[in-house]
């Protein structure tokens, strides 16, 4: 496959940045913006001034806030909306996509309810099968790619083909993406890490140094592992660039927003404050903690740290009575 023509379905800070990856690519890119005046601005000014400010992006790039213009001709459709609208969005848009297009998912989360990855979830909407999605993930922090500062990111898909075929079509001098075909791996990496950030901020608010940080970010590595071997991925895809790497990247950077909506609340601040705090933006996992819990729990998997966050984003816990309880519980063999 020659992907050439691309459509990315939403305008927030990381599907803009990745329309960029894709221009400077050497493709053609067509955005859907929900509202009409940031099309325009992408069109007329080549800017997203409210998700990337004093970034320009390619002239291959064109918008519109009219999903059938933005969906004619593509050859491979972008999904760059947040995990738990990604149902909504898609029902909307099914009957305008290219039947044979391959559809690229973004969106990083579980589904609430359905406990479903974003994959399964395109598939079951789109009706299409599991070869023609591909996942993209990775240590993408949207900022930093859009300055192009050397990044790499994992491009997932049971079809190695259509991998291969979306890895060249955003393949630049600043972003190198890898190919995979553990697709399960890939996204429960994507969505795990966003709840260990949430923990690492609560440390951060809480005062806490760098041998806390890195024990939450080990030893949620060890909860997103197990889960991601329950449900049969490659142990090994964890210790790359969708599992420890992604990881890694958002529980560290004051750039991501799950960590930052987590320091706000080891700061004393309430949800609603710390959702203020990140422009408004969607901190997914505040959500997903929820539904990668209830997953974890149907299948017998202990994941305490998102347990914890679960409790505190949604059951009013204190984050401070978190540290104790973390260390006080039962003494075992690391990697049992």
């Amino acid at each position: 496959m020659d992907i050439q023509r691309v459509t990315v379905l939403g305008a927030g800070s990381w599907g803009t940045t990745f329309a960029k990856v894709l221009g400077d690519a050497g493709r053609d890119v067509t955005m859907w913006a929900r509202r009409p005046e940031v099309a325009a601005e992408i069109t007329d000014a080549g800017t997203n001034g409210g998700y990337l400010p004093g970034v320009a992006l390619p002239s291959r790039i064109t918008a519109t806030a009219d999903p059938a213009a933005a969906l004619d001709g593509a050859q491979a459709v972008v999904l760059a909306v947040p995990s738990q609208s990604l149902r909504a969005n898609l029902t909307a848009w099914r009957g305008l996509l290219p039947p044979d297009a391959v559809l690229v998912s973004l969106a990083k989360g579980v589904e609430l309810g359905t406990l479903k990855r974003m994959s399964e979830v395109i598939t079951e909407i789109a009706g299409v099968p599991d070869g023609q999605v591909v996942v993209v993930s990775g240590p993408n922090l949207a900022k930093e790619i859009a300055q192009e500062q050397p990044s790499a990111a994992v491009v997932a898909c049971a079809d190695h083909e259509r991998a291969v075929a979306v890895q060249r079509a955003c393949s630049t001098g600043y972003f190198r993406p890898y190919t995979n075909t553990d697709v399960v791996g890939c996204e429960l990496g994507g969505a795990c890490k966003n709840v260990i950030a949430l923990s690492c901020g609560m440390a951060a608010g809480l005062g806490f140094g760098t041998n806390t940080m890195a024990t939450l970010i080990t030893r949620g590595l060890a909860e997103m592992a197990r889960l991601g071997v329950k449900l049969g991925a490659d142990p090994l895809t964890f210790a790359g660039l969708a599992g420890v790497g992604d990881l890694v990247a958002t529980c560290s950077s004051p750039l991501s927003r799950n960590r930052t909506f987590g320091e706000r609340l080891g700061r004393g601040e309430s949800v609603a404050q710390a959702q203020e705090a990140v422009g408004g933006q969607v901190a997914e996992g505040v959500k997903s903690c929820t539904s990668i819990r209830e997953l974890a729990s149907g299948l017998g998997v202990d994941m305490p740290i998102t347990d914890a966050m679960h409790r505190v984003c949604h059951g009013g816990e204190d984050p401070r009575r978190l540290g104790a309880e973390l260390l006080g519980r039962t003494r075992k063999h690391e990697w049992s």
